[in-house]
């Protein structure tokens, strides 16, 4: 399974920093991603592109999490060399993430 089965995702940049919101699409199912989903399996995942901190902050009234990539934008904008300088592919990279999402939720994911 992956990220993308459980959730939608919206990417983008500030700076040399770029973004990646994620809105799950029912409120056990965002519990299991508050409780799973930790910068530092993001910062493992993104370990060749982000090279500061990942800050998580939770958005619980709409079921969503915002993780924030320090330093993945070399620069950003006109300064990187990068092929995305505005990262606006770190959400689909992300939602290819493959995930050991448990069977009882499963339910949960077309409701």
């Amino acid at each position: 399974m992956h990220l993308i089965d459980i959730c939608c995702g919206r990417s983008g940049d500030k700076g040399p920093n770029s973004n990646v919101g994620l809105v799950f699409y029912n409120e056990d199912i965002y519990n299991w991603a508050k409780d799973n989903l930790k910068p530092e399996l993001l910062k493992k995942y993104f370990s060749t592109l982000v090279k500061g901190n990942i800050v998580r902050y939770e958005l619980d009234n709409i079921y969503a999490l915002n993780f924030v990539l320090y330093d993945s934008l070399g620069g950003g904008g006109s300064e990187s060399l990068l092929n995305d300088a505005q990262g606006k592919t770190h959400a689909q990279t992300l939602l290819s993430m493959e995930i050991d999402f448990p069977e009882k939720l499963k339910d949960l994911i077309n409701e």
